[in-house]
């Protein structure tokens, strides 16, 4: 069943583009289903140990992003 408190597709694909210079090919619905079968919500991961000394104000860019895609797998309360 799909749950109503999420915004449309097309609303949740246009903010993860806001503010991108390009992005890889999205997943066709087939591909989508095939990563989403044991999950919620599609697995995004960004490789850096946040504990590393080499951390800067460069990955606060990516560290952005990853938080739009944590904003729109959590359904706004009602």
């Amino acid at each position: 069943m799909i749950n109503s408190n999420f915004k449309p597709v097309a609303e949740q694909l246009a903010y993860l583009k806001k503010g991108i210079a390009e992005s890889s090919p999205m997943p066709t619905d087939r591909q989508a289903g095939k990563i989403t079968k044991d999950r919620q919500t599609p697995p995004v991961y960004l490789g850096v140990d946040p504990t590393a000394p080499d951390i800067h104000l460069g990955h606060t860019v990516v560290l952005r992003k990853l938080k739009h895609f944590q904003d729109l797998a959590t359904p706004p309360s009602s």
